[in-house]
């Protein structure tokens, strides 16, 4: 029997998928790997819809699964959109990036450049690199709930004081990436505005927003929360840069793929993704740089799961400066997880082996599942021939 036609009988099992643009089939290896992994979860933790796409040797195709909104059972579609959680810092950072390679801001720059009223704060002392590693020296995981807007978090950054000087430990922030990510109003213009009008276009990105525009209002899964109830994200401050994003699998694969061969971008864009691709800290087995994080491939699942474990983000763990930065060089997986109170998300991708997955879900569940899941997947990638 053909390959083709053997993967076709495979896939006839699966969720249907609409016939995209950029969809091939993938070997019945593949097909079958996605299925055992993903589909077991909609029952093991009550998710209504997942949507999971792999890329391999520039080949991408969307899987999906349960449903985009239980209450009018609409599906999972290639198309849907899913808040992305931090993966978004993923995507603020390309933007930073991308501001430094058009020469508005430096990495070494302090946030007071960009924000004179933190002029005379201990956040003098610390650079824009250190607040996209999470080695400023002590921001929270979340801001306390009295930061409501823009005035109480400029007097929360000043009145904050270090508990560590910069750049010698890692605690995940979302203050911290969000004050990084505010940064690339150098280039001119409000955050979300500047994502949704430079990056995406240039990453070539139809179905991403930090807004979602009436238009789109259908593509938009509900999320649910631990109890059951249908949830969507609330505004915060400096919510769109730490975890702004809601964006389909057909737009996620395509940012995977530009990691993987960046040379079809445009330079300034190519540079940019290139950019988040450098590691500037040690932190255990895990090297931290700009929105991913990076470790040596292959990797066992133990390992990988330790790499993404609760420690990791919500502990102070000890940096190591990476002097100079490390450029990918072997073979490097790099990933980010993502959540919001009704979704999860989670993103891998090996440039050297040419292969990548993202999985989006209107639940967030367990990091472990997420990630054995994904492992498992990557592994029949990795063995497929060319």
């Amino acid at each position: 029997m053909r390959k083709g036609a053997l993967a076709a009988l495979v896939l006839s099992g699966l969720p249907h998928v609409p016939a995209p643009a950029l969809a091939v089939d993938p070997s019945a290896r593949v097909a079958t790997a996605v299925e055992q992994a993903y589909r077991p979860l909609l029952k093991a933790y009550d998710v209504p819809g997942i949507a999971v796409a792999v890329t391999r040797e520039g080949h991408s195709t969307v899987f999906t699964f349960g449903l985009a909104d239980r209450e009018r059972q609409r599906p999972v579609t290639r198309d849907t959109l899913f808040e992305i959680g931090s993966v978004s810092k993923t995507f603020t950072a390309t933007l930073v990036a991308y501001a430094q390679g058009l020469g508005r801001l430096s990495l070494a720059d302090a946030p007071s450049r960009f924000l004179p009223e933190l002029r005379g704060s201990a956040l003098d002392r610390v650079s824009l690199l250190d607040l996209g590693t999470y080695s400023a020296g002590g921001l929270p995981l979340q801001f306390p709930d009295a930061v409501a807007d823009e005035a109480a978090m400029i007097a929360y950054f000043r009145r904050w004081q270090p508990s560590a000087p910069p750049g010698t430990q890692r605690l995940y922030s979302n203050p911290s990436l969000g004050l990084f990510g505010a940064a690339a109003a150098a280039m001119g213009g409000d955050f979300a505005e500047l994502m949704e009008t430079r990056l995406f276009p240039g990453l070539g990105l139809k179905h991403s927003f930090i807004r979602v525009p009436a238009s789109e209002s259908e593509r938009y899964a509900w999320g649910y929360s631990k109890d059951g109830t249908p949830i969507r994200v609330n505004p915060g401050v400096l919510d769109g840069e730490a975890y702004g994003v809601k964006s389909s699998a057909a737009d996620m694969i395509r940012f995977v793929e530009a990691h993987l061969d960046p040379t079809r971008l445009d330079p300034p864009m190519r540079q940019a993704i290139q950019g988040t691709q450098i590691g500037y800290f040690r932190v255990g087995a895990m090297v931290q740089g700009l929105g991913w994080e990076h470790f040596p491939y292959p990797i066992s699942l133990a390992r990988l799961q330790a790499g993404n474990a609760e420690p990791m983000r919500f502990e102070a763990q000890p940096a190591a400066r990476l002097d100079p930065p490390q450029r990918p060089t072997g073979v490097t997986l790099f990933d980010k997880t993502g959540s919001t109170n009704g979704f999860g998300s989670y993103v891998a991708f090996v440039p050297a082996k040419r292969i990548g997955l993202v999985m989006l879900a209107n639940r967030a569940f367990p990091m472990p599942a997420r990630i054995a899941a994904a492992h498992a997947v990557l592994e029949v990638l990795a063995a497929e021939e060319p």
